[in-house]
Parts: structure tokens; sequence; C-alpha cells
């Protein structure tokens, strides 16, 4: 026996979503979400979370359901409180995190009549979620559970599949809302949806291995969640001299083949040799690239085929070339590919992509010997301090781009909110993030980003285990970086959006331990501070004040530098 709500539809409802593995829910005080917060934290198979900011709520259960890989639920009340989930809902669509929305609302006859919290719930994030439901609070007959336990069914295989994505239950509740009962511990019916394993029929086997004969095959990998199996397949398949890997360090896939930092390595390709670094055969997996350069190279410079691999979104085409979508696992695919046999070597397409990676990278140690304190010299020196086995963070807009022209290290893991690239919730999914364990959790944010989400410290899951570096260089540097702002007369006061805050209050508010650099000796010499653990368990944050004004000089001066 356990206590639940007396909403039998709540029961049940709570019940699906055990069944089907959610075991963490992240919820956000209210009135009318009573019947979820209260079933939740009664049941045993539960952990709960208080926050707060529904926004930061939303955000930090991204953080835990990408550590986990597993869905996470998120709860809140009615009215403006689901709008506040939106950004959240959006980034994992793109990103493809199960997140479970459950959002309690008023009664539908009390819609658009002028009563408090009382919005348009239904249907709320249909542009941006897997699948949607609108149950009743207490279900009247068998037919009505039978309808609930099937809807909750295919949603969460839609949201947990290889497709995966955020999914939505939205229940009206009647006064009152506060009232318990003793349930007996509930079977529940639930559905498995079961797909194959990726296979080529014959017929399809021998187009491959036309296609696969080619001189030049390029692979773009996007962002994924650390796999070994994928990393392995793709190291057998790129022993082919006639293929290029191209990662990102949100790839999460470090090879010596593979070209680790793509916007450095473009940039020393020079306008005549375009024709020669072309795929004929474009291959590409994973979520959102951060490099813009090579958005642009592929599309000016169209392969024969573009293949694009994976569930999720089979036709997006974001280098303007796509001829063929295999909705499969980025992994069965190249282990099927691995098995094929074919004419490879064809040509040293892939060696020299790695040279001129090479070239860029030789050069690197020179400018940064003489490069004046700037953003780039200090993501330079904070990047080399990071700890093996760390999971590193990287906010948004100019952050990820300076990491990208940097190399990863194996043993790390890299995570940035590259759905829809907003700066709203990277610290709160770091926050969630680091929640789980003792594992080191970095994040390298932005003054801006770190300002917009300073309610990411407010509550009570922050671990030691957290490390916060803020950049903080007074304003929207991406907008010195990017083409266009940088030479409006607007750019200071409305793009930029200067300003002459610090963290020192904010960290004090939050019990957070506070360090500041101005230099790279500075930097340097309180990394030691940074990472080591206090007895008070709190997590720690440095702030790096860098010179606004010759930040978009230095990185400019870099990629000539390695040209």
């Amino acid at each position: 026996m356990m206590i639940s709500s007396n909403k039998k539809g709540v029961q049940l409802i709570v019940n699906q979503c055990v069944k089907h593995g959610m075991k963490h829910v992240v919820c956000s005080p209210g009135s009318r979400n009573a019947p979820f917060v209260i079933a939740f934290d009664e049941h045993p198979d539960i952990t709960c979370y208080v926050i707060h900011d529904e926004r930061s709520a939303a955000f930090f259960a991204l953080g835990l359901a990408q550590m986990i890989d597993a869905p996470v639920g998120i709860v809140c009340t009615s009215g403006s409180a689901s709008l506040n989930y939106y950004p959240a809902v959006a980034e994992a669509y793109y990103q493809c995190i199960p997140l479970v929305v459950i959002t309690a609302d008023r009664p539908v006859e009390w819609v658009d009549q002028g009563d408090g919290q009382t919005i348009v719930q239904k249907d709320v994030y249909k542009n941006h979620i897997r699948y949607a439901c609108q149950f009743s609070e207490n279900p009247q007959n068998e037919d009505e559970v039978w309808y609930i336990e099937r809807e909750m069914a295919i949603a969460f295989s839609e949201g947990t599949s290889a497709w995966k994505g955020p999914i939505h239950f939205n229940v009206a509740f009647t006064e009152p809302l506060y009232g318990t009962t003793e349930i007996e511990s509930q079977s529940g019916r639930i559905i498995e949806h079961i797909k194959g394993d990726f296979h080529l029929s014959s017929k399809q086997a021998v187009q491959v291995i036309e296609s696969l004969e080619c001189q030049k095959i390029l692979v773009i990998c996007g962002q994924l969640p650390p796999d070994e199996g994928l990393f392995k397949e793709l190291q057998f398949f790129a022993e082919n001299s006639a293929i290029a890997v191209l990662v990102e360090n949100t790839s999460n896939l470090v090879d010596m083949k593979f070209i680790h930092c793509i916007d450095r390595t473009l940039n020393s390709i020079d306008e005549n040799e375009m024709e020669t670094y072309s795929p004929d055969l474009l291959i590409t997996i994973g979520g959102a690239v951060v490099s813009k350069k090579i958005k642009a190279f592929i599309r000016k410079n169209k392969p024969k085929q573009h293949w694009k691999v994976g569930c999720d979104f089979p036709y997006m085409d974001t280098f303007q070339s796509l001829t063929h979508s295999f909705e499969t696992n980025p992994t069965s695919f190249f282990k099927e590919l691995n098995l094929l046999t074919y004419k490879k070597n064809l040509s040293n397409f892939g060696a020299k992509w790695k040279q001129k990676d090479f070239m860029a990278q030789e050069k690197m140690p020179a400018f940064f010997e003489t490069v004046p304190f700037s953003d780039i010299s200090a993501i330079e020196t904070i990047l080399d301090y990071v700890p093996e086995s760390a999971n590193l963070h990287m906010s948004n807009s100019s952050i990820v781009r300076y990491c990208q022209l940097f190399d990863p290290i194996k043993s790390i893991r890299y995570w940035s909110n590259r759905g829809t690239s907003g700066i709203d919730g990277s610290s709160s999914t770091a926050v969630g993030a680091a929640a789980l364990g003792e594992q080191l959790h970095v994040l390298i944010t932005g003054d801006v980003s770190f300002f917009y989400d300073s309610n990411a410290l407010w509550n009570q899951y922050l671990n030691s285990n957290l490390r916060i570096v803020l950049i903080n260089n007074f304003g929207g540097a991406i907008f010195k970086i990017i083409p266009g702002p940088n030479s409006s007369k607007q750019l200071e006061k409305y793009f930029e959006a200067k300003h002459e805050q610090n963290a020192a209050q904010i960290c004090k508010a939050f019990n957070i331990g506070y360090l500041s650099a101005s230099t790279k000796e500075d930097i340097e010499n309180q990394m030691g501070d940074f990472y080591s653990y206090e007895e008070n368990g709190r997590p720690k944050l440095i702030e790096v004040f860098t010179p606004s004004d010759i930040n978009h000089l230095q990185l400019d001066a870099f990629f000539k530098a390695i040209k």
C-alpha cells in the first residue's frame, strides 16, 4: 500500500510513467498541480526535485535526461507556468531528448473566461512535441482507462524510440486538489513498440556499393552522445583513404584519423582548392553542426549524393543537397556498410583533409605565445586545465564556437544545447546534469548567458562536483564576431547590450565559491584552488574578465595566423 492523490486519473498516469521507465520528476511549486506533486512524491520509485523557476526547472530536467538517457518528467501548475517550459521543450525537440512534460490545467469551461492562471493549454507545444495527450482527472469507466493506457503507450513509444523527443500530458483539475488515499501497487498495461535493426536488401547493397566506390567521401558528424559502438564502426569505416571524417567537440568522437576542428581546417583551404576538398558523397549523422563555415562550404560545393543517417528529422536538408535518408541508428548503418565488400582507397581524400588540419594545428603554439589576453587566449588556458574524464558543458554563442577551435580530449564528454542554440538554459542544464552524482561537471559560459539564467543556482541540488567558468566581456561579444551587427551604430546598446555587472554578489547570494581573474597568470594560479573540493561541499565559479575592445580582433588574428 502507498499514499497517492485521490484523483484516479493521476494514479493511472503516474503508474504508467513509472511502468515506462520514468524515475525522475522535477516539480515547480503551484496549486493546480498538487495532485501530481503528491502522487509523484509519495511513489517509492520516483525521485522528485523542486525547482521554483519553471524555465530553469525544465532545463534542469533536460540535463538529467542527457546524463541518464531516459525520460525525465517536469510538472507545473496551470497558466503561464506551462509557457515557461517552452524554451526547454523546443531544445529537447531538436536535441531529441525524452522530456515528459506534465501540465496541470483549469477546467475547459473556464478557458477564456477571465479566470486566473487559465490559458489555452491543449496542444500548447504542438509544433515542438513528439506526442500530446489531453486526459481526464477521473476516468469514468474501463474504456477511459484503456484510452489513457493506450495513449500513454503511444506517447512514450514516440518519445523514447529511435527518434526521441518531448511528450506532453495535459490534465484539467477541479477542486479540491489536495485529497489523498491509500492505493495498492498497480500493475497496469503497457504496449511495447519493437523495431528491427538496419539491413540492406541485395538491391540496396548493390546501389550503396556503387556509391561508395568513389574517390571523395566526406562524413560530417553533428551533436551526439558518447557511443563507443558508433566510434568503433566509424573508426573502421575511416580506414578507407578516400574517406574524411569531420567531427566537432559535441560529436564526442575523438580519433587521430578524424578532423576535429572544422573551422580551423576550412580556414586553410584556398578558393582555388575548393574542388579538391569537395566530396562526391556526403554522409551526415547526429544533430546540429556548430560550424557555419562547413554549411556554407557544402551548400556552395554540392556533392553528387548526400545520405542523411538517423531516425530523427528524416527530411532535414541542412546542406541543401539531400538525396537519400536512411531512417536508422548510425551505429547499425556503419556496421552494415563495414560488412560490404567494395573497392577502397581510390584516392587520398582523407589524408588531404587531415594534412590541412595538421598544418593549422602546428601554427597555433606560435600564435598563443604572443597573443594579448583576450577571449581566445582565456579559453585556450581554461581548456588546458579541464580535468580528464570531466563533463564539459559549453554555453551557446561565442563560447561553443571558441571551443570548437581546440582539439577535444578523448576522456572528456562534451555537452551543449545545440538543439535551438539558445542562451536561455545553458546553466540550468549543466546544474541538472551535475545533480546526479559525484562526477565532475564544468560549465564554460559567457556573461549574458550566465546572468540570463542565474536562477539556475536557485535550488537545493547544487553539488561540489560543479565548476563554472564565466567569461565576462561585459556584453554579447558574438555580435562583434559575426558579420552585420559589427558595423551597425546600434551595436553596443542593442546587440551587445553592454553592461557593468559581475557575478560576485550572485555567488554570495547562492553560497557559491567565487574566484576572479583578469590575466592568463591569474587563471593558472587559481586552477588548483578552483578544482579543489571544499568541506562545505559547494560549487565554485571563476569569473574571467576579458577586454571587449580587442576580443574580436584577436579572433581575426588567430585565423590569419593559422591560414
